[in-house]
């Protein structure tokens, strides 16, 4: 590998530098956002030099939105605890049953295997208003509309597929002959997949999971038409800020701040497993 030039490498510097400052611009901005009043917000031109203000976010926690309109009763918190549940909840569930499954998929090789496996993703392929009405008939008539096990389960149209496909091929890369070696000495199956192929498949089941939990903590159109106000997560709940008397964007703002931060914290803590499960497999031999 030939060294840089000087050159280069402060061109090299100077295009990541523009990189970065594209990409993190508009959080930066809507963080500033969350400090500033509307009046602030929407004056022209726009400036970084303003006061500070914490009432946006004394209003999500107190649930006291102060408008020109009067005050409004919101439910932010409620709806952030709402999120952090059904989330967990869901990719727990969805890890039980996709990782067995996964496992299974990619050791064990039946007829059909291939077209239920492709059946399942292809739950991923269909946009969700697709299956928002039959979906909305069914927990009617089941009387899940409006609770948290009717969501949970609609969420693993979101998480099972992407944890069964990720995870399949995370065993496959997997060498059969260890776990062939562990069973020649006596052990079941059982024991096979749970001290030899979890361990080895660690980091692609954190990766799936860190992405099955993205994906479900922003789904906004299930949880908007199969639950009510007080089960519905904080992407449905931002909607409360959109007022007859405008809309508070120093609300919405900190709230993206307040939302965001559970997602960001938990990809901080395993962004170590998610470099070494996304690069689970990509050099062989």
């Amino acid at each position: 590998m030939e060294a840089m030039s000087p050159l280069e490498r402060v061109l090299r510097g100077v295009a990541l530098a523009l990189v970065v400052v594209f990409f993190m611009f508009p959080i930066v901005w809507i963080f500033l956002m969350s400090f500033q009043t509307n009046e602030t917000i929407l004056r022209i031109p726009p400036s970084i030099v303003f006061t500070p203000t914490l009432d946006n976010y004394a209003a999500l926690i107190t649930g006291k939105l102060q408008t020109a309109a009067g005050t409004l009763d919101i439910a932010f918190m409620r709806n952030l605890g709402n999120s952090v549940f059904l989330s967990v909840v869901s990719v727990a569930v969805a890890l039980a049953l996709g990782v067995p499954a996964a496992y299974a998929f990619a050791r064990h090789k039946f007829r059909g295997s291939e077209d239920i496996a492709f059946t399942l993703l292809s739950f991923r392929f269909a946009p969700p208003l697709l299956v928002l009405l039959p979906l909305t008939q069914y927990f009617q008539w089941l009387g899940l509309s409006n609770t948290y096990f009717g969501l949970i389960w609609v969420y693993q149209l979101i998480c099972l597929p992407l944890i069964l496909w990720i995870v399949r091929g995370y065993f496959e890369d997997i060498s059969a002959d260890v776990e062939y070696a562990y069973r020649i000495a006596g052990h079941s199956w059982f024991s096979t997949f749970r001290k030899i192929a979890l361990p080895l498949a660690g980091p692609g089941i954190a990766a799936a999971g860190l992405l099955a939990f993205i994906f479900a903590w922003n789904n906004f159109v299930f949880a908007l038409v199969l639950a009510s106000a007080d089960k519905q997560p904080v992407t449905v709940g931002a909607l409360a800020f959109v007022t007859a008397s405008g809309i508070q964007y120093g609300q919405i703002a900190a709230a993206i701040v307040l939302s965001i931060t559970p997602t960001l914290a938990l990809a901080l803590y395993a962004q170590r497993y998610l470099v070494e499960g996304l690069s689970l497999g990509a050099v062989k031999g």
